[in-house]
């Protein structure tokens, strides 16, 4: 409940570290990697407080040392969900009515631990787990779930101050935000830590309870913010980790009565699914679910003929093929004007041969591995078509190797058809479509990327012409949720781009901004009337 307004700190973002060779950073991180790699860990479910192992066990490795096994988990069924569930109800009360700054200043402390004792413990969890590499995991799980939980908070003391602008003289007007009616389910995904950690913590923030189950890809880490929400003093049964099957999970909170919502992150065929089940049965719950979720993307690059040649071509490789093409807002289809494509392909190719690929624990490495053998073997699919397809010309990358770790070349591919499978369908690793179109068709490209995908989460547009620019930004409008002009598609920043898209990309609730977290309170309006009226005959029926 609402007691109170207080002054919050100014949030500001948390400066990115270099790991630059001699550095302090660099050698702490390297350490915990050792240390990391050392040690093979059990790591339980967390339910009510309790840490919960189970006889059945799942396994971590690193996608680029798939050998290597980095720890065990415990593997939950139904009843595990339904504790889980209970424990979140029961938890409840106390939560929801501890005045908010008292749980805002957990998360703050939370992302206190962040910066500073937990850093290189997250960022080599995150760097072994889900193979990123020292910048990619210091952007991610350090960085934005600092800037994540110090921005939420200073939305959410936002959220708390809003109040109704007049109260007439005799009666008072006043808002409050309540937590949702029940329990919360967080779905998050494997390839962003900070993601994995601001599902369940901004829904925690605002007084409500959550069931979190992270992508068994991303436990390692998981585990690990688990470990510091519980220091920075999240009661027992707030948030309660479990890893159990997708379906599983399903079949038991999406006919609970007391479920109020869901924070995804994750496929759009999934979401969808959720979705549909969710509809079904609509009867059963006690309110209707939130449904909040950020899905798929085949995020676009259209490079205008008036375009900076080396600006275009680092967006275009760093866009594409850092962290190896796996994030939602990854460059995935490029189109570029017949006249700078000779001098942008040059320098694609120079800076893609410079290019090293390999394990993370190796700094000089800009190439990781994919997640997963699934993965790979899907990408591999792909590009073994392309390879057989005489319309589709591959100018890097075309190969992969599993043997050691999910090993994946950055590979580009030339189309003649704009809407080529590769420029269509989401890939999710380092594969780049490239269509080449002549410069004076520009106003009817703008057309084929509105309507070849069905998602609409990031795009950009590189340009020094201001009218084609701001032709691409009004023409694309409705096909990209983040939009970029002379950068990559990818990178938003907490505080500074709110993140999230529309078509099959989500509902576009932007995280990193007071638009999700208003999505995680019910408002109550109170009105009190000082002086009330003791008769009901208003002045009208009065006689003449």
């Amino acid at each position: 409940m609402t007691k109170g307004f207080f002054n919050v700190p100014q949030p500001v973002n948390e400066p990115i570290l270099s790991y630059a060779p001699g550095s302090r950073e660099r050698a702490l991180l390297k350490a915990a990697l050792t240390e990391a790699r050392a040690i093979q860990l059990d790591i339980p479910m967390y339910i009510g407080g309790k840490e919960v192992h189970t006889e059945q066990k799942g396994t971590v490795v690193p996608p680029h040392d798939h050998r290597h096994v980095l720890a065990t988990f415990s593997i939950g069924n139904k009843q595990h969900i339904e504790q889980a569930i209970d424990a979140a109800l029961a938890a409840k009360a106390d939560w929801e009515n501890l005045p908010w700054e008292q749980r805002a200043a957990i998360f703050l402390k939370a992302a206190d631990l962040i910066a500073g004792k937990y850093r290189y413990k997250l960022n080599a969890a995150t760097m072994l787990g889900q193979s990123k590499n020292a910048y990619q995991a210091e952007i991610d799980s350090a960085c934005e779930i600092i800037d994540f939980l110090r921005f939420n908070v200073s939305y959410m003391s936002e959220i708390y101050a809003q109040q109704p602008p007049v109260s007439p003289r005799g009666s008072w007007n006043r808002l409050e935000q309540r937590p949702l009616e029940g329990f919360v389910f967080a779905l998050t995904p494997f390839n962003f830590t900070a993601i994995a950690g601001n599902l369940p913590s901004c829904v925690a923030m605002m007084g409500n309870v959550v069931v979190w189950k992270p992508a068994d890809t991303q436990i390692y880490a998981a585990n690990v913010l688990m470990e510091i929400f519980k220091e920075a003093g999240v009661p027992d049964g707030v948030i309660n980790l479990i890893y159990v099957d997708g379906p599983e999970a399903g079949s038991v909170i999406f006919n609970h009565p007391d479920f109020a919502g869901i924070h995804f992150t994750g496929s759009t065929a999934v979401f969808q699914d959720i979705w549909k089940t969710i509809g079904t049965n609509i009867h059963k719950y006690k309110t209707y679910p939130r449904i909040v979720g950020e899905t798929g993307g085949k995020d676009f690059i259209l490079v205008h003929h008036s375009a900076d040649v080396p600006a275009a071509s680092t967006a275009i490789v760093r866009g594409a093929f850092e962290y190896q093409g796996q994030k939602c807002s990854a460059a995935s289809r490029v189109y570029i004007a017949e006249s700078v494509w000779p001098a942008i392909k040059d320098l694609m190719l120079k800076d893609l041969a410079d290019m090293k690929m390999g394990p993370t624990e190796d700094f000089s490495n800009f190439i990781n591995a994919v997640i997963n053998e699934r993965s790979f073997d899907k990408l591999a699919s792909y590009i073994d078509a392309a390879k057989n397809d005489p319309t589709v010309e591959i100018i890097a990358g075309g190969n992969y190797d599993k043997s050691k770790g999910y090993f994946i070349e950055p590979t580009v591919l030339v189309v003649q058809d704009p809407k080529y499978t590769t420029m269509c369908e989401e890939l999710f690793g380092p594969v780049l479509t490239v269509y080449v179109y002549a410069d004076n068709e520009f106003d009817s490209i703008l057309k084929t990327i509105d309507e070849t995908s069905i998602y609409a989460l990031t795009g950009a547009v590189i340009a020094q012409d201001r009218y084609a620019i701001d032709k691409a930004t009004h023409a694309l409008r409705n096909a990209a949720g983040n939009f970029y002009i002379n950068d990559k598609c990818t990178g938003a920043v907490v505080g500074q781009q709110p993140f999230g898209g529309a078509r099959g990309s989500g509902t576009n609730d932007k995280a990193g901004s007071m638009i999700n977290l208003l999505r995680w309170v019910s408002p109550r309006t109170i009105k009190e009337t000082f002086e009330p009226p003791v008769d009901y005959r208003y002045p009208f029926l009065a006689e003449d």
